[in-house]
């Protein structure tokens, strides 16, 4: 029996029964009564359409992910972050909707998905030092948790970050404490807020050493394996190439080591190499790590996430959440004293 034939039984509306049977306080107790003795006496279970009828909510939240020429969201990145959410939402019992879109059509989608109602909330993934799909969010009054943050300091919103700027001095003065003094910078797309906070750390460790910051030395792409080969193959045939790297994703490391093997160098003796790690679920292995790295679960950041946006989708009057995490710097194979 589903919903419909028994509130054709009882005579009363679908809506009134699935709350009723869900515990809603509105619903007289000689109605409550008489609904769940027609539910035991049929064998009724409520579904999760049921439930979802009488709180008037979908029970689903969608990602939106923006496709654009310079820069893919879909990757193993993210892939270990949807694990993380998902394990979330199925503890609690919603669903979850990915939409693939084209960069300028977001404005559109995230419309679309206030006005139908298909949702409870969205995550925003890839923010941008200013991002107008935070004010968009607000002015829709669509539930909403942002996966790492702005530069826009007027406007409260939840998010979750990793601190970018502190991995990435921290990860910059581990080379220089090294020996290393000519480092590069192979950092995300720097539009992006990660990207330019992770900049400003990796200045400013330079900096209070004393060393001069060298703009031929700082190089900003899409994080994937090539780019760590095509820009690593160009600074290692320069006259004064660096002994060290600092990179932002495991993905363009692994293009490191493949250039510099190429190149007849040993990572960890003649190149040092320190990356970002978001403890990818694919990479791990036992013993010591390939790469030295400043280390964050990307998994456990899209768990934690999921459970802001679902608080926040129960309880619209709490004020915003906003966690800002460190890194763990884990020492692998891949760095070792400059070599004189």
């Amino acid at each position: 029996m589903n919903l419909k034939e028994l509130s054709n039984k009882l005579n009363l509306s679908q809506t009134t029964v699935s709350r009723a049977l869900n515990g809603y306080p509105e619903v007289g107790e000689k109605t409550r009564a008489r609904v769940i003795e027609a539910a035991r006496k049929y064998n009724y279970h409520p579904s999760y359409s049921a439930k979802r009828l009488a709180m008037g909510k979908s029970h689903a939240v969608a990602h939106v992910v923006p496709q654009s020429p310079q820069h893919s969201m879909i990757n193993p990145h993210f892939s270990d972050f949807i694990a993380g959410a998902g394990s979330t939402y199925a503890k609690f019992g919603f669903e979850m909707l990915i939409s693939v879109v084209p960069y300028d059509e977001q404005e559109k989608c995230y419309r679309e998905l206030a006005r139908s109602k298909r949702v409870d909330g969205v995550i925003v993934h890839g923010p941008y030092k200013e991002d107008p799909r935070i004010g968009l969010l607000q002015s829709l009054q669509l539930p909403f948790v942002v996966h790492g943050r702005t530069e826009e300091s007027n406007i409260d919103y939840s998010w979750l970050d990793v601190n970018n700027r502190s991995s990435f001095k921290r990860a910059t003065n581990f080379l220089l404490d090294l020996g290393h003094e000519r480092i590069a910078l192979l950092n995300g797309i720097e539009e992006m807020d990660f990207a330019y906070r992770r900049r400003l750390g990796y200045e400013a460790a330079l900096t209070q050493r004393g060393i001069e910051v060298d703009s031929g030395l700082i190089f900003s792409s899409d994080m994937i394996e090539p780019y760590g080969y095509d820009v690593t193959k160009s600074l290692l045939q320069r006259e004064n190439a660096p002994t060290g790297l600092v990179t932002s994703s495991v993905l363009t490391a692994l293009g490191v080591v493949r250039a510099a093997q190429e190149c007849g160098l040993q990572i960890g003796k003649d190149l040092s190499v320190v990356t970002f790690d978001d403890e990818l679920s694919f990479l791990q292995y036992p013993g010591v790590p390939l790469f030295t790295s400043v280390r964050s679960s990307i998994m456990n950041a899209g768990r934690r996430l999921a459970e802001i946006l679902l608080d926040q989708i129960d309880n619209p009057d709490k004020p915003p959440v906003q966690e800002l995490w460190e890194t763990d710097l884990v020492v692998g194979q891949s760095t070792g004293p400059r070599r004189v």
